[in-house]
């Protein structure tokens, strides 16, 4: 197998290494597309139990703030005891949670349930993306990531389609039944691997404290948010949980300077494009979480659609992702991410600004289809260069912690965004609660274009050629020149 001169290990791929790009894809899949397949089910599960929008944050906040919380500890033991066991551990928790949730009798064991789905997709996530990044370099890591990112990219909208079809044809609980079989095929799979477990070498410390007050303080934060809205934000509970979850947030990243084993080394912000990378993914997926959402409940609890017709309603969305991620990931890698990273937000915030023009009486091709194909095709053209570009700015060594931490502040600013669903649209997303959000949505969406364009870089020195040939093969068409790729984005895409 010839290697690239990148590093040890890392390599052109062949058809011997479609079993790992199967794997990571697959775990990731299931992963994203359980964190939004809940969306359209949310009516339903709040009818079975008789419960209101707190219920319904929870048991999408249940699932985020566990995943966030412990995806910088799932990262850093990916490193250190191996990726493809990681993997597979986070493959068997998420089947007995998925089945949890699947049996659960009340709204507290479901959101319990949800936790620990969370907990298992903290390990899989990471884990899924490390293995590509740091057996593949160059054009070969272009076209891995590019379908890591076509698939799992989809799965993050997808899941309000399927969601919707198996509410309306069998019940919300089949939402979480049917992760069963994808994640059965993924642990046969991972017997055919060798050597994805590289990079686990069994002596560096877990940073447990750094994990309790990540943990502690998103947790405190959160439920002062979601509980605030019954209780009263002067209530001595909420108050209490909002100021203690603070104070952990903030003595977070004092820890992570001061201890010997931080599960967040604070010098990986130095890279000018990790450290900007991740403040447009703060704003992008903060947008998506909230936006997807009351997209979500809007069109069922007031525009009166069935799950079905809600979840095709936003079938443009993973459409253009399948479709076109993979193109514009070979694009930004040619050409750099800034323009992709600066004008694709702004492009999803104008999907957002036309659908807050939704009025009485409503009408679905009219008023939602044009804004929703709009924010799709811009969503499409940011995703694949934004994590690429954070990703190439850390080295092979750090590729699991540097995909945890993108990871975990993705997870980590939708559980907040929803976390202020009701403060920004009341008690029900009716129109004027639907025209709120979205132009929240369109205000975040905006600022990760901004920020990407005055922050990113398309770095001209200390750049190395990539192979044009294996670019060119990626996409069955004659190889230009060779082209070169600035150090600190290697031509790959993300989901």
């Amino acid at each position: 197998m010839p290697t690239d001169a990148d590093g040890p290990g890392r390599r052109r791929a062949d058809d011997t290494d479609r079993p790992l790009i199967a794997v990571a894809v697959l775990s990731s899949f299931v992963a994203f597309l359980d964190g939004s397949v809940v969306n359209l089910a949310l009516p339903a599960i709040s009818r079975e139990f008789g419960a209101g929008l707190a219920l319904q944050q929870w048991v999408v906040d249940g699932y985020l703030l566990t995943l966030g919380a412990l995806i910088l500890v799932a990262g850093a033991v990916s490193d250190q005891f191996g990726r493809l066991a990681v993997l597979r551990a986070g493959l068997v928790v998420f089947a007995v949670s998925s089945v949890l949730c699947a049996v659960a009798p009340t709204g507290w064991v479901l959101i319990a349930a949800r936790c620990l789905q969370g907990v298992g997709a903290a390990f899989l996530v990471p884990s899924s993306l490390a293995m590509i990044n740091a057996r593949f370099s160059g054009a070969a890591q272009a076209r891995a990531i590019g379908t890591w990112t076509a698939w799992t990219g989809t799965a993050f909208v997808i899941g309000p389609l399927l969601g919707g079809m198996l509410v309306d044809a069998l019940s919300w609980r089949w939402i979480f039944g049917v992760n069963i079989v994808p994640l059965a095929v993924t642990l046969y799979l991972t017997t055919k691997l060798s050597g994805a477990s590289d990079g686990g070498d069994g002596r560096r410390q877990v940073d447990v404290i750094g994990a309790l007050l990540n943990a502690g303080g998103l947790t405190g934060v959160v439920f002062a948010l979601i509980e605030g809205q019954r209780l009263g934000f002067s209530h001595a509970t909420v108050v209490v949980s909002l100021l203690a979850g603070l104070a952990c947030l903030c003595a977070f990243p004092w820890w992570e300077g001061v201890t010997g084993h931080p599960m967040m080394p604070l010098q990986i912000f130095r890279a000018r494009n990790f450290a900007v990378g991740n403040l447009a993914t703060v704003f992008l997926y903060a947008g998506l979480s909230l936006g997807m959402l009351i997209v979500a409940l809007f069109l069922q609890e007031t525009a009166g659609l069935s799950a079905t017709q809600a979840g095709l309603a936003t079938l443009p969305v993973p459409v253009l992702s399948f479709l076109l991620a993979r193109r514009f990931g070979a694009l930004a890698g040619r050409y750099g991410p800034r323009l992709f990273m600066a004008v694709g937000p702004l492009v999803a915030a104008l999907g957002y600004v036309l659908m807050a023009a939704t009025r009485q009486p409503f009408d679905l091709w009219t008023q939602m289809l044009p804004g929703l194909v709009v924010f799709g095709l811009g969503l499409t053209i940011t995703v694949s260069p934004l994590t690429a570009a954070v990703l190439a700015a850390v080295q092979p060594s750090q590729s699991g912690i540097g995909s945890a931490v993108n990871n975990a502040i993705s997870r980590v600013a939708g559980l907040i965004a929803i976390a202020f669903t009701g403060v920004i649209v009341g008690d029900t997303v009716d129109f004027d609660g639907f025209r709120s959000g979205a132009l929240v949505t369109a205000v975040l969406l905006a600022l990760a274009g901004v920020v990407s364009a005055v922050g990113i870089r398309n770095a001209q020195s200390d750049v190395r050629r990539v192979d044009a040939d294996a670019t060119a093969r990626c996409h069955d068409r004659p190889a230009p020149p060779p082209v070169r790729i600035a150090e600190s984005y290697p031509s790959r895409t993300d989901a």
